[in-house]
């Protein structure tokens, strides 16, 4: 491939990628493979690792607590930061409105 084809292909990849770029992950609900897909640096190994943790310990209630599975470093999860999520998906049902309290009768 000649110089003259590299810039205009060079200019396509950087123009798409971020259109290929995944979701977050919500490491409190995804299986191990959705783990390891969507996360830089953790294979199916770590990705089992951070399912068994969480299935033993319950929920993570910071991403930093990532740090406590075996194998998970701090400088893991800091590449993966922005990738990495903990609550709800943003587009999920609304929490329903609580009931309005109905007026007391006088009494009679």
């Amino acid at each position: 491939m000649s110089f003259k084809h590299f810039i205009p292909t060079l200019a396509a990849m950087l123009l798409l990628a971020p259109i290929v770029h995944a979701e977050p992950v919500n490491i409190n609900t995804a299986d191990a493979t959705a783990l390891a897909k969507a996360l830089t640096g953790i294979g199916p190994a770590k990705a089992k690792a951070i399912v068994s943790y969480r299935d033993k310990n319950g929920p993570f209630k910071t991403v930093d607590q990532l740090a406590m599975v075996e194998g998970i470093s701090q400088k893991l999860i800091e590449k993966n930061r922005a990738d990495i999520k903990l609550g709800a998906d943003k587009a999920g049902p609304a929490a329903p409105a609580p009931a309005a309290a109905k007026p007391a009768k006088p009494a009679s």
